[in-house]
């Protein structure tokens, strides 16, 4: 036990690191995401009302960043993304709820299916893609050119390095 006249050890380091600093910026740049794809014009009334009042979430974003174009199925969509296949499969019912993806069976395996983006889906994804442009311009006008360049190549690259 400390004397009772000793300083209380220092504990700042518990929220002054690089991983809690990548978190909150992860976290405000999604949520601007979110806030201007609720505002954009592009995007489907229904979905963005629904991104408006905080219905669609920051793990839904999974969905729109990671499945392609051309369809995946569920495994290869959930290990894209990094998460299980049960936590994806239940964000891919709530976006075919609200219409932004379907199933289609498999052309290569009867017995599969496939998850689609439908039309409107798409029109989502290019609100997405809208949303995604201007954050990353605001946040340019912010640090300025040289400091976010410099974020965005060292995070590319310790991102994609091998462990």
């Amino acid at each position: 036990m400390p004397a009772p006249d000793a300083a209380p050890p220092d504990e700042r380091w518990r929220q002054a690191h690089l991983g809690h600093w990548l978190y909150l910026a992860g976290r405000r740049f999604e949520e601007r995401v979110l806030t201007l794809v609720g505002r954009s014009a592009r995007a489907p009334l229904a979905l963005a009302n629904l991104a408006a009042r905080g219905q669609v979430t920051a793990a839904h974003l999974h969905v729109t960043r990671h499945l392609r174009l051309d369809g995946d199925r569920l495994t290869d969509l959930a290990q894209r993304a990094g998460m299980s296949k049960q936590a994806m499969a239940d964000l891919v019912e709530q976006c075919l709820a609200w219409g932004l993806v379907r199933r289609e069976p498999d052309p290569q395996d009867r017995r599969a299916r496939r998850i689609r983006f439908t039309p409107t889906g798409l029109d989502w994804l290019a609100a997405f893609q809208d949303a995604i442009e201007r954050a990353e311009a605001e946040a340019r006008a912010e640090l300025g050119d040289d400091v976010l360049t410099v974020v965005r190549l060292g995070l590319e690259a310790y991102a994609t390095s091998p462990d």
